[in-house]
């Protein structure tokens, strides 16, 4: 995962738990709108975007990221990169955190230091055209 901005919070995989990063698009790509006698697409411009990263929290990027929220949440725009060589990267746009290191579990039994980050995912880029 890669930052414009903050390029000190860029996450590569030694820095990830087992769990590493995941994410979840909020909202509907189109939209179906009902009329008297049928639907009419509405295709949105966007989906939110929740993602969760796992960090090592032995690790001091995890520390790093525990600044930065204290800091300003404001991040920018990023770049994820999937596990699988098909899948091309994803960009976001507006990305901010909303939690970081919570919940905390400070047992010694689990190494995870969990960020929550939500943003905007563009798309249907040809309604542009």
């Amino acid at each position: 995962m890669t930052f414009f901005g903050f390029p000190e919070l860029n996450v590569t995989s030694p820095y990830l738990a087992k769990r590493g990063i995941s994410f979840t698009f909020t909202g509907k790509s189109t939209v179906m709108l009902d009329t008297m006698t049928g639907r009419v697409t509405s295709p949105e411009p966007y989906l939110g975007i929740t993602m969760m990263v796992h960090l090592v929290k032995s690790q001091y990027l995890a520390n790093l990221w525990r600044l930065q929220q204290e800091t300003t949440t404001l991040l920018g725009d990023c770049v994820v990169r999937p596990d699988a060589s098909t899948l091309q990267p994803y960009g976001f746009v507006n990305m901010a955190i909303t939690s970081a290191g919570s919940p905390a579990d400070f047992s010694g039994a689990d190494a995870d230091f969990p960020v929550e980050i939500e943003g905007t995912y563009l798309i249907n880029a040809a309604l542009y055209l």
